[in-house]
């Protein structure tokens, strides 16, 4: 199968800002990742960090309190996020900013460029993972947790039992060789460290609930599939004989390279 899969910006945009007042109840994973992620943060001197896909500023607050005397930007692609991490957030001398983090000009020389769980939304991660690569002193480091492609396995592949061609986006996400090449190429040191989460649901319904409000639909479904009352209860049936519960996987990769 072709994994080929264009990212939509608008519809990236449209998803998370629309839902970037139920974000924070909903992303309990990417809570848990921001956690392990700066966790593996070995240094505690940076003095200049630029955060890449804040979001709501969960990682941002924990990133500034880490490092209370660092110079931290913070950028993501929804000026909604932006507002609410900044309410979140007032007072504590973060720069936020709204822009395509792919595309924003970056002249400074950071310590860190760090993410959690936004790179996988990106159009070209390898070309954009050499600008960051090239805005990063010697020395300096960038860390990033990312969704992989195993994430919601069980959804995908129940989706493709009953629709064929149909999968969520995570289908596409960029495997570990995939990362660690990319890093290797940018980088002078690299450390990948991969991680399984597990949820589970009461029905199926509840599983899509969350993936809508918490915004990481991303583009929506491969294949443009729409789910009728009576497309839903086949779905959650084949789920329940392939799996016998409601279950969601979340594949993590946290990668570090360092100039």
């Amino acid at each position: 199968m072709d994994k080929a899969y264009p990212v939509d910006k608008e519809t990236i945009i449209r998803n998370f800002s629309k839902y970037a007042s139920t974000y924070d109840k909903y992303a309990d994973i990417q809570k848990c990742a921001a956690s392990e992620l700066l966790g593996l943060m070995r240094e505690d001197g940076f003095r200049r960090i630029l955060e890449i896909g804040c979001g709501t500023g969960n990682y941002t607050l924990l990133l500034r309190e880490r490092f209370k005397n660092a110079s931290l930007k913070a950028i993501d692609i929804s000026g909604k996020m932006i507002d609410v991490a900044s309410e979140k957030l007032k007072d504590k001398s973060i720069e936020f900013i709204v822009a395509d983090a792919e595309t924003v000009d970056i002249r400074e020389d950071f310590d860190c460029i760090t993410s959690n769980a936004s790179f996988q939304w990106f159009s070209d991660l390898g070309k954009t993972i050499k600008k960051y690569s090239a805005a990063i002193k010697k020395g300096g480091i960038i860390l990033f947790s990312v969704f992989g492609p195993a994430t919601f396995r069980e959804l995908n592949a129940s989706l493709r039992d009953v629709f064929k061609e149909a999968s969520t986006v995570t289908d596409n996400f960029m495997g570990k060789k995939e990362l660690i090449k990319l890093l290797e190429e940018n980088f002078k040191k690299v450390r990948i460290k991969e991680a399984f989460y597990e949820e589970s649901f009461p029905c199926l319904k509840d599983l899509l609930h969350k993936i809508k409000f918490s915004g990481i639909r991303g583009n929506g479904m491969n294949g443009g599939t729409i789910f009728t009352p009576r497309a839903l209860r086949g779905l959650e049936k084949v789920y329940l004989n392939k799996f016998k519960r409601i279950s969601a996987t979340y594949q993590v990769f946290y990668c570090e390279g360092r100039r």
